[in-house]
């Protein structure tokens, strides 16, 4: 069985950081892409960024320039890292990943971290 953990969320004033991390434990033999989406009151589920198992990173325009997203290969996890926050990142965040059990090759979420931008 696989988990997808996140943690790093919370309430924060516009122009301020967070750093949300996923880890993913179970029986796991590869990991390829991972991500985080969000949604937001009343939205859709889009995504934010996303980084391949080499490192090659995409972003959502409206993010470009204040999030950065990570990952450590040895550790199963990615990060990222949200800097000059706005009320409009205000969302839950999810982390996904593509990744091969031995058994198929499956998309898996984490439970979801909530980010609120608010003064």
């Amino acid at each position: 069985q696989v988990q997808l953990v996140e943690s790093g969320g919370g309430l924060v004033q516009p122009g301020g950081s967070l750093r949300l991390s996923c880890a993913a434990s179970g029986r796991i033999f590869r990991i390829y892409a991972m991500g985080w989406y969000r949604q937001g009151p009343g939205a859709q589920r889009e995504l934010v960024a996303a980084i391949t198992s080499g490192g090659v990173t995409n972003y959502l325009d409206s993010v470009k320039g204040r999030f950065t997203i990570s990952r450590d290969n040895a550790k199963n996890t990615v990060y990222l890292q949200l800097n000059t926050l706005k009320p409009e990142d205000t969302a839950v965040y999810y982390c996904n990943a593509d990744l091969y059990t031995g058994v198929g090759r499956i998309d898996y979420w984490g439970q979801g971290t909530q980010v609120t931008v608010s003064s």
